[in-house]
């Protein structure tokens, strides 16, 4: 028998986790199809924590991970992982991997497309003109003079941009750090933003969740943008202050949002969001993880993992993402 034979054949049959929020049962009936030698159960079933090396997490309950003291790796069953890198009992030493794509970059571009268009189209006067009977006809906009800035340039934020671009707007797009993208003016740093900002008529907020990006869309920041600028957010509620984006479209300084995301999900019935003729509101539906395709990177990584490799989708502590 060869060593790599030999090696294959005292590798540790891993144990896996799943804590996802009400879909655990379609994780473990997918991770069991792609990983049919591992020890899987769910967060209901019984298990001993110690005896868990993998850990898949979406929204898990406070406290779970303190008991499981034999973790190899903790998987973020989503695009964002800022409910794993809050929760109180994280382990220090565990690496947490974040899903790249898991099918989701295809869905943010259609919904960003769209968005986009609602605002490039003026489909959101036509609407308000629809509630009063009014046939007025407004000149059609040349795409290439409509500006779209693009907030956060990682795996789907770069995926938006290229889209947008190859429809004819034109995009620029900021990061943390320089990016390079072909067709696409970049932006990096917190010395560039007001200058981003203020040439972007339709502003895409695709920045991950951390402490340095929890309302960096505030009463400043929004007020950089050009008059009669839109909106459009499907990363995380917390990014805008929604009171001073409420502010700014009522005094007339921006013409609107589109937003998927809120700072309180479900939104809540009283929101000022709900009624308001210039915000539309999705209920978090922009991309939703596609299961076979995150397992099929779950699995790969776990192999990695447990040849000594580095994962893919590992995340950095320090930036968040």
């Amino acid at each position: 028998m060869s060593a790599a034979s030999s090696a294959n054949t005292t590798r540790k049959t891993p144990s896996i986790l799943i804590a996802a929020a009400g879909e655990d049962d379609r994780w473990k009936e997918a991770m069991v199809a792609r990983l049919q030698d591992a020890n899987i159960v769910t967060q209901y079933e019984n298990y001993d924590p110690k005896t868990i090396d993998f850990a898949l997490l979406w929204k898990q309950p406070q406290g779970l991970l303190k008991s499981l003291t034999g973790l190899q790796a903790i998987f973020s069953l989503g695009a964002g992982v800022d409910h794993v890198l809050s929760a109180p009992s994280l382990p220090t030493e565990v690496p947490v991997i974040r899903l790249e794509d898991a099918g989701m970059a295809d869905q943010m571009v259609q919904y960003h497309l769209y968005a986009a268009l609602h605002f490039m189209r003026d489909f959101d006067i036509y609407a308000r003109q629809q509630a009063k009977a009014d046939w007025t006809q407004h000149d059609v906009a040349r795409i290439s003079k409509c500006r779209v800035g693009v907030m956060g340039l990682g795996a789907l934020g770069a995926a938006v941009a290229t889209a947008l671009t190859q429809l004819g707007f034109a995009v620029s797009g900021w990061s943390r750090t320089m990016k390079a993208i072909d067709g696409i003016t970049t932006y990096a740093g917190a010395e560039t933003l007001n200058e981003f900002l203020g040439q972007s008529d339709i502003l895409v907020c695709m920045l991950p969740r951390t402490a340095e990006t929890e309302g960096v869309l505030n009463g400043n920041t929004l007020s950089q943008l050009p008059k009669n600028a839109a909106v459009i957010n499907a990363a995380r509620g917390a990014m805008i202050v929604e009171a001073d984006l409420l502010r700014l479209i009522d005094t007339g300084h921006l013409r609107g949002a589109f937003l998927d995301v809120a700072v309180t999900e479900p939104l809540p019935e009283s929101h000022p969001f709900w009624d308001h003729s210039k915000i539309r509101i999705t209920p978090h539906i922009a991309a939703a993880t596609r299961i076979e395709e995150s397992v099929d990177q779950i699995a790969e990584n776990i192999d990695r993992i447990s040849r000594g490799e580095t994962p893919r989708g590992l995340v950095d502590r320090k930036t968040g993402y």
